[in-house]
């Protein structure tokens, strides 16, 4: 038997192979080719490093991939989820399909988003079952993720399942346990066609379509930042695309403006089409002629932790365990909610994660002081971009200001989870009490 053109669990091999396919979305491109050869090389890959391989077509044309390995008799199941769709080329400056490798680095499209983590999901998996696994690893690989999801939805009416799932995306290296969604959405401003001598028959839907643009700028400036997740950070808006206008010496009868509002966990669709249709009414009451149909295109709920936030942590625990002293010696910056849990195993008892300040003193004895300082470099100084601490222990009073903040910040997590509010209420008195700044 031929050796396989990919070695059995290389995942740089692999991503490079797949970063030389062009996978572009033909839904974002017109024409483009889509998932098939990325999924035809992976299925001949899988298949010589021994998954069980199954191809279903979400779309005519637009292949998913499921590759098992391990237990299949087993009712555990863990998925590695991801994408081979990728987005357009524009504006890109190296080559989109060479695989170019400089100082470590893989550059191409869809290299980071996300070839490169399919590859290193299809390595663990293989790695993985070299072990004896008590269970089954799923490697779910879905079309048209890029644009409508339609891969992923394909793959669920099937029934494909698994009792918990990681994402490979890009989050340098971040375990992130929480996404925003989005909702697309088009208002169609019209207007009245009149030549471009009758101002008194005319309506230009442009400018009209200009003054919604000028009151979504003043929701997103001023409204939408009152909005923030403890780990998403704020909600926003954004117009993606505008078009009207059928002649210079015409007024244009209509405008068509398409946006694109992040949204985040308890937004739904329904109340972004009530926010837009808000917007219209505060220009309408400025200017009657405004008249404008608003309409939903699609959305993509948000997701928060709260569901599976023990299971988050146990994978994270497990992981940073390995090599936590090695990680401080070098002054790595801690990941939320991660490293200190070897040191302090947070109360078990949801109620327990209310007394905060019992939780602070086990930590404190447990934490020394090189572990305080990390604590106060990720927690404090994150927020103005700094990296060390003198920076801000010359000047007390900046200091306070953002311990303030972060306090604030507690306060919103608290509304999240309980775990996340116990864990930062912990982490913000120590830093507090280490540095003398301000008594919680």
């Amino acid at each position: 038997m031929s050796e396989p053109a990919i070695p059995v669990g290389d995942a740089r091999a692999l991503a490079r192979a797949l970063v030389r396919i062009d996978s572009r979305n033909p839904g974002l491109t017109p024409g483009a080719a889509g998932e098939v050869e990325c999924v035809a090389l992976l299925r001949r890959v899988l298949d010589d490093w021994g998954f069980r391989t199954e191809v279903h077509e979400a779309l005519p044309g637009r292949p998913n991939l499921l590759a098992r390995i391990g237990a299949a008799t087993t009712s555990r199941r863990l998925m590695f989820s991801g994408h081979l769709d990728v987005v357009g080329i524009e504006g890109m400056t190296h080559a989109p399909f060479e695989g170019t490798e400089r100082d470590g680095r893989l550059y191409a499209r869809g290299a980071a988003d996300m070839k490169g983590g399919v590859a290193a999901m299809c390595a663990a998996a293989w790695r993985a079952a070299q072990q004896s696994l008590g269970g089954e690893i799923v490697v779910a690989l879905t079309a048209d993720e890029e644009y409508e999801s339609v891969g992923t939805r394909a793959m669920l009416e099937r029934g494909v399942r698994a009792d918990a799932a990681i994402v490979g995306e890009p989050t340098r290296l971040e375990i992130m346990p929480a996404h925003r969604g989005f909702v697309w959405i088009e208002v169609d401003v019209s207007g009245r066609a009149a030549h471009g001598s009758r101002w008194d028959v005319g309506v230009d839907a442009i400018r009209h379509a200009g003054l919604l643009l000028s009151e979504l700028d003043r929701v997103d400036a001023e409204d939408l930042p009152r909005r923030e997740h403890p780990l998403l950070g704020r909600a926003s808006l954004h117009a993606s695309t505008i078009a009207g206008g059928i002649g210079m010496s015409t007024y244009p009868d209509r405008c068509v403006v398409r946006l694109e509002r992040r949204t985040l966990p308890g937004e739904r669709g329904e109340d972004v089409v009530a926010e837009i249709e808000r917007a219209c009414g505060a220009v309408r009451a400025r200017r009657p002629s405004f008249a404008a149909e608003v309409r939903m295109l699609m959305t993509q709920g948000p997701d928060d932790p709260e569901r599976y936030a023990a299971w988050a942590r146990g994978v994270v625990r497990h992981v940073v365990a390995r090599d936590w002293r090695t990680r401080r010696r070098e002054q790595v910056e801690l990941s939320f909610e991660s490293d200190i849990e070897e040191f302090v195993e947070p109360p078990t008892d949801p109620e327990a994660h209310l007394d905060a300040r019992a939780w602070v003193q086990r930590l404190a004895q447990d934490m020394d002081s090189e572990g305080l300082e990390l604590l106060y470099r990720r927690y404090v100084l994150q927020e103005s971009g700094k990296e060390l601490a003198d920076d801000l222990a010359s000047s007390p009073a900046a200091m306070r200001m953002r311990l303030m903040r972060l306090r604030s910040s507690v306060s919103a997590m608290a509304r999240s989870t309980r775990e996340a509010f116990a864990f930062a209420a912990a982490t913000l008195a120590t830093a507090a009490s280490e540095f003398q700044i301000l008594d919680i």
